[in-house]
């Protein structure tokens, strides 16, 4: 299972640390995406504090599946959203699902396997 925490947040902006804890990835790492990626524009306050929005958010997670989960080079990961941003964001969002709907299964069988013989035998 991919480290990525998948909490909505309902605040408009995060800032660069809350969204390097939340992907589990390193704060250089996103500033280095930013500059690699131009899909990803955080907002920046006259301080130079950035905040990033959902969407921001978002396609980090996508750079994040092609780079760490697939492996794919930061390049090909670039080719991949600039070609086909959507098409790439739903396969992300089914594997997703899989993979909560693995977990699930898995806890079940896990729940099933405590059962006494005699309790798992009649049900």
């Amino acid at each position: 299972m991919s480290p990525v925490k998948t909490t909505k947040n309902l605040r408009l902006y995060r800032t660069i640390a809350e969204v390097a804890d939340e992907l589990n990835v390193q704060q250089s790492t996103l500033r280095y995406w930013e500059k690699e990626f131009p899909q990803i524009k955080p907002k920046t306050n006259a301080r130079g504090v950035r905040h990033y929005r959902d969407e921001d958010v978002e396609t980090i997670r996508l750079i994040y599946h092609l780079v760490k989960e697939r492996g794919m080079t930061l390049q090909g990961a670039r080719k991949k959203l600039e070609d086909n941003k959507e098409q790439t964001a739903q396969n992300h969002a089914i594997v997703q699902r899989l993979l909560r709907i693995k977990e699930e299964l898995l806890s079940l069988r896990k729940e099933l396997d405590r059962l006494p013989e005699s309790e798992s035998a009649t049900e």
